[in-house]
C-alpha cells in the first residue's frame, strides 16, 4: 500500500514508525504547522514531524488537509493518526481506499478528542484501539478491527496512552495487509452506548473536594500529565500528581470536604465528600515545579499545609 500518514502527537509517531519498518510505503507524512513552545520559544516540531524526518520521508504542514493536496500523490489510502483535524469528504475520498483512523476507545464509547483522559476518569473497566473508516462525522464510520485491554487502577493517561501505542500499530497494519480483499467488510457501529470524549478544559482540573474519593482519585490519574489535577489553599495553587485510596475505604471523619485530617509517610488524607482521599505526590507553587512526596508533605507548613486545614471550595 502507498499510504499518506497524518498524525501529530507521539501517538501517532509510534503508528508512523510501525508502518516505515512495514512493507508498505509511506509516501508523505502530514502533521500540524510547528507551534511555539512553553512562554513564546521558538516554534517546536511535532513528535510525526521529528519522525518523517529522521526517515528522509516529504512532509506537508497545510492550515488543512484539503483532497487537492492528496489527489497528486496518487496514494492507496491515507491514514489518519492523533491528527487533530476533522477532515471533509473531498479529503476522504481522494485515495482508492479512503481514510482510516486509529482511534484509542472501544467505538461507539468515547467518540472525540480525549477518549484515553476520559476512559480513566469515568471508571472504565476496559478501552482499546478501533481501526476505523472515515467519513464526514465525528468517529462515526464503520470499524475493520477492533484490540481490547484493561485498564488497571493504577493507570495514568500517559501510561494508559503507552500501552494503546504499543497494540495500535499491529492492529493497524493488519487492516492494512488485508484491505484490498473484497470480503474485507467493515462493521458498521452501534446506535446505543455512544458517549463523547469532549477535550478535556483546565477548568476540570480543579478539584471539587466534595465529590467523591473515588472520582477525585480518577480525575488525578485522567489528568496525569497533562494538565494535572490541582487544588488551591488560600489562595496558592497546588499541582496534585498522584492519590491513592487503599485501606481507606470505609475512612472518613466529620469534617467539611477539602480538609486535612492526617499527615503521614504516605502523604495528606483529605476529607472528600463519601471518605478519605491520600495525596501522595504534590507540586509546589512558585518553586521551579518542585515535587513533595509520601513525607515530604510534612515539611510544607509554611505553605499552609497542616492539621486542619481546608483546601478551597470550587467558586
Amino acid at each position: 500500500m502507498r499510504i499518506v500518514f497524518a498524525g501529530t502527537p507521539s501517538f501517532a509517531a509510534h503508528h508512523l514508525e510501525a508502518l516505515i519498518a512495514s512493507r508498505h510505503e509511506v509516501i508523505a507524512v502530514v502533521t500540524q504547522p510547528d507551534r511555539p513552545g512553553k512562554r513564546g520559544k521558538r516554534p517546536i516540531p511535532s513528535p510525526v514531524k521529528q519522525a518523517a524526518l529522521a526517515h528522509e520521508l516529504p512532509v506537508l504542514q497545510p492550515e488543512k488537509i484539503k483532497g487537492a493536496m492528496l489527489k497528486p500523490l496518487a496514494a492507496d489510502v491515507l491514514v489518519v493518526v492523533a491528527y487533530g483535524q476533522i477532515l471533509r469528504r473531498q479529503a476522504l475520498t481522494a485515495t482508492k481506499h479512503g481514510a482510516l483512523n486509529v482511534h484509542a476507545s472501544l467505538l461507539p464509547r468515547w467518540r472525540g478528542a480525549a477518549p484515553i483522559q476520559r476512559a480513566i476518569q469515568f471508571g472504565d473497566p476496559s478501552t482499546g484501539v478501533c481501526i476505523m473508516q472515515m467519513d464526514e462525522g465525528l468517529d462515526t464510520g464503520p470499524v475493520l478491527l477492533r484490540q481490547e485491554i484493561p485498564i488497571d487502577d493504577r493507570d495514568t493517561a500517559g501510561s494508559l496512552t503507552d500501552k494503546l501505542a504499543q497494540i495500535g500499530p499491529p492492529a493497524l497494519i493488519k487492516v492494512l495487509d488485508q484491505l484490498d480483499a473484497p470480503t474485507y467488510v467493515p462493521q458498521i457501529q452501534a446506535t446505543e452506548g455512544v458517549t463523547y470524549a469532549h477535550k478535556l478544559k483546565k477548568s476540570e482540573s480543579l478539584i471539587d473536594w466534595k465529590k467523591s474519593a473515588g472520582e477525585i482519585e480518577r480525575t488525578v490519574r485522567a489528568f496525569q500529565p497533562n494538565p494535572l489535577a490541582m487544588t488551591r489553599l488560600a489562595g496558592a495553587t497546588f499541582k496534585i500528581l498522584a492519590a491513592s485510596m487503599a485501606n481507606q475505604i470505609t475512612r472518613s471523619y466529620p469534617a467539611p470536604p477539602g480538609t486535612i485530617m492526617e499527615i503521614s509517610k504516605a502523604g495528606l488524607d483529605v476529607q472528600c465528600g463519601d471518605q478519605i482521599l491520600t495525596v501522595c505526590s504534590l507540586q509546589i507553587p512558585n518553586a521551579k515545579g518542585s515535587v513533595m512526596k509520601g513525607g515530604e508533605l510534612k515539611n510544607l507548613e509554611s505553605w499552609g499545609l497542616r492539621l486542619g486545614a481546608k483546601f478551597d471550595e470550587l467558586s
